[in-house]
């Protein structure tokens, strides 16, 4: 069944890279494949999109054709069981040019824009009294960092 609401990445012409990119840090699998034909704009033949999907969700990247930036404004959030977790896919979104955001955001290579973050972060920042200094600690680092987080909390009473 396709899903009713989708995430359609626009890629200049880079979609086919960033699908294998994807799926080697996820892991997941492509869906479907659209090509261009004499209609245009693209080259007849070449890729127009790819569906895939990654942890149950199913993305679409456009060969959009003209250079539009991806930014902040826009992520995907990706909750983590455990620092391990965190750690490993911050480290991978960052090979080849990614970069360190503020509160957990890496930028892809690509552009793209994802939040590491745990599943107890919003547990944490839902409590009136104590979500002040988790709101502190985590506004302090680039990647989250579970203990520091939890400490925040816990010294929070």
């Amino acid at each position: 069944m396709t899903q009713k609401l989708q995430t359609c990445l626009w890629f200049n012409s880079n979609a086919e890279p960033a699908v294998n990119f994807y799926l080697s840090v996820f892991g997941g699998h492509e869906i479907d494949r659209l090509y261009y034909n004499n209609a245009g704009p693209g080259p007849e033949g070449s890729v127009l999109s790819i569906t895939f999907e990654i942890y149950g969700q199913q993305l679409i990247a456009l060969n959009g054709g003209t250079d539009v930036a991806f930014n902040h404004a826009m992520s995907l959030l990706v909750r983590c069981e455990n620092q391990t977790e965190i750690d490993l896919l911050w480290d991978k979104l960052l090979v080849n040019g990614g970069r360190t955001l503020q509160c957990g955001w890496v930028q892809d290579q690509f552009g793209v824009c994802w939040q590491i973050v745990p599943n107890m972060l919003d547990k944490m920042l839902q409590d009136k009294q104590r979500a002040p200094a988790v709101m502190t600690a985590l506004l302090s680092m680039n990647k989250l960092n579970i203990p520091q987080l939890e400490a925040a909390y816990q010294n929070s009473r």
